[in-house]
């Protein structure tokens, strides 16, 4: 390699050194680059027809190994090249940073490999999935933490390899000093969801695909991200909380226990109506529907209003979207219902109507009313 780089310098004596040194360097990169290819698709075609773990790690491996690739034929070559010593000195900085960059993306590529793993174990095609959904809820929020962390341990590390700002990555790594201090106080938010990402995969009061009702919108986590959780409403916007709020508001979870759900539907009918035949006709509803799930079906009378009787009806559904649609569907049966079978039973206003006060009759009419319903005489006054 000496000898090489001795006649390259001989044969071109009449270019400045550090284009010769430089040159040399990206030369070793684009070589680096083509074995990094040529190797890659040799494995690719070798192992990977085998093995599905050989594809996940030849696929999430790809950036850091050319990377890697890269430094070690820069550190080959940095040597032997003719450069001046500030600019070595420059180029062996970076290098030493890229190094720690290195070293971080591998950290957060075997993180990311490891949970994904972890999490094929679980099955997330059968209905009542709790045990996946508890366990990716977990090794999202942990992995994110985890990758939070170690990017700040690089960047930290980095910064401390820089005279000027060695003050500044001292005071990320260790929290000391005022500005550490500033720091703290400006990323205080930043923390406390950090902080709260662990507190909810620990005590898991939200997973993945959870049901929820929060701030008067209903919908599903559809992520979990290190600071904030994405929730899928119904009409599918999305709805960014931040980590913390789960703490420290109240909110519902449909499906913390059990995906299950007992639907309500309120009907307002006469004082008239035939209660009993409204019940039967609800549980023939209930048994057609391929949405029940045949637990909860039932009709009460629940109140009583001036003009009419309230009726509640239960029926439980195995989700809340089937809870939703067949609450829908039994409404707008026992509706139809009513109107066709019993049209009594619809809402009415009842009056007493007094006949014209001509002959007399008017007057023998409110005579034979009873007192509280007779008007009051005007005062002559």
């Amino acid at each position: 390699m000496q000898e090489f780089i001795d006649g390259l310098e001989h044969s071109l004596r009449w270019v400045p050194d550090w284009v010769v040194g430089l040159g040399l360097i990206t030369g070793a990169l684009l070589i680096a680059l083509l074995i990094h290819s040529v190797a890659r698709r040799l494995v690719r075609r070798v192992l990977v027809p085998r093995s599905p773990v050989a594809t996940m790690l030849l696929d999430r491996t790809a950036g850091p190994t050319r990377l890697a690739l890269c430094l070690a034929a820069v550190a080959l070559v940095l040597p032997l090249a003719p450069l001046s010593d500030v600019l070595r000195l420059t180029l062996s900085h970076f290098f030493g940073v890229a190094v720690i960059a290195l070293v971080g993306w591998i950290s957060i590529r075997a993180v990311d490999m490891a949970s994904t793993r972890y999490v094929d174990k679980f099955r997330h095609d059968v209905a009542e999935n709790f045990l996946a959904r508890k366990h990716v809820t977990q090794v999202r929020v942990f992995k994110r933490v985890t990758d939070t962390l170690i990017v700040i341990i690089a960047v930290s590390t980095a910064l401390m390899t820089f005279d000027s700002v060695r003050q500044y990555g001292v005071s990320l790594f260790a929290s000391a000093g005022a500005a550490g201090l500033i720091l703290g106080l400006a990323a205080r938010p930043l923390l406390s969801n950090l902080i709260a990402g662990v507190q909810i995969a620990v005590t898991q009061p939200i997973r993945i695909e959870d049901a929820v009702l929060i701030e008067n919108e209903w919908g599903w986590v559809e992520d979990i991200a290190s600071t904030y959780v994405v929730i899928r409403l119904w009409d599918w916007r999305r709805m960014v909380v931040p980590l913390a709020y789960f703490i420290e508001r109240p909110f519902q979870n449909w499906t913390r226990d059990a995906q299950s759900l007992i639907g309500a539907i309120a009907l307002h009918v006469d004082y008239s109506a035939d209660v009993p035949g409204i019940r039967k006709r609800l549980e023939q509803v209930a048994k057609e529907s391929k949405l029940w799930d045949g637990a909860v079906v039932n009709l009460q009378v629940i109140d009583t209003h001036p003009r009419t009787i309230e009726l509640r009806a239960l029926v439980s559904a195995r989700n809340a979207p089937q809870s939703w649609d067949l609450r829908c569907e039994i409404r707008e049966k026992l509706l139809a219902f009513i109107r066709d079978e019993m049209p009594d039973a619809l809402p009415r206003d009842r009056a007493i109507l007094a006949p014209a006060d001509h002959d007399g009759l008017g007057r023998n009419f409110l005579r034979r009313a009873p007192a509280r319903d007779r008007p009051v005489a005007p005062s002559p006054n």
